[in-house]
């Protein structure tokens, strides 16, 4: 099956210094591989709501999730170009990734199924030195891949606050040059003994 790249953009800023970071890294994909790229902010996603036990669902109204339903189950590899926002995922990325608790159920109870093997990856940029404190959005991602018999790519890290300031991040713009080449294991949980 040859690679398509779904580069989900999880940030409230347009051109910020993650999708400067993703970018950097999907330049250096062979010519051919298909990459998609969509900014979740910019998308019509209304808030989750769990609804496996309700009995009275409302209609759920004008919404892009078929389009990132789609997107998401036609990619081999996915990426999630989040900042670290309070340790974690934005609110936008978040949200996308409750609906993967429908999709579970609805449209396609085989969603699980169809999402093993697949890669999932992460690009961030933080305003922090210690890369430990990004250790939350990273295991967010890993657990997630692991859930789902998915491979974990890792996660890109770059430190900027102002924007474009990631361009300067010469250790990040290395990474991103070969982020993307190695083939990573199946993401597990840790055993405990």
């Amino acid at each position: 099956m040859d690679r398509s790249f779904l580069f989900l953009l999880g940030s409230s800023r347009t051109g910020g210094n993650t999708e400067l970071l993703a970018r950097a890294a999907a330049d250096q994909l062979p010519a051919g591989v298909e990459q998609r790229w969509l900014d979740l902010a910019a998308l019509r996603l209304p808030d989750f709501r769990d609804e496996r036990h309700d009995t009275d669902t409302p209609p759920a109204g004008d919404s892009d999730e078929t389009l990132l339903y789609e997107a998401t189950t036609a990619a081999t590899d996915i990426v999630i170009a989040s900042p670290l926002y309070w340790y974690s995922v934005s609110a936008p990325t978040k949200r996308y990734l409750d609906y993967w608790s429908k999709w579970l159920r609805t449209p396609d109870p085989g969603f699980r199924a169809k999402m093993a093997g697949r890669t999932l990856w992460g690009v961030t940029a933080m305003a922090h030195a210690e890369e430990e404190l990004a250790d939350p959005l990273v295991l967010t991602l890993h657990h997630t891949a692991a859930y789902m018999g998915m491979r974990f790519g890792g996660v890109l890290l770059g430190n900027a606050t102002r924007p474009g300031q990631i361009l300067t991040d010469e250790p990040a713009l290395l990474r991103a040059k070969t982020f993307f080449t190695p083939t990573p294991p199946l993401a597990h949980f840790p055993r405990t003994p």
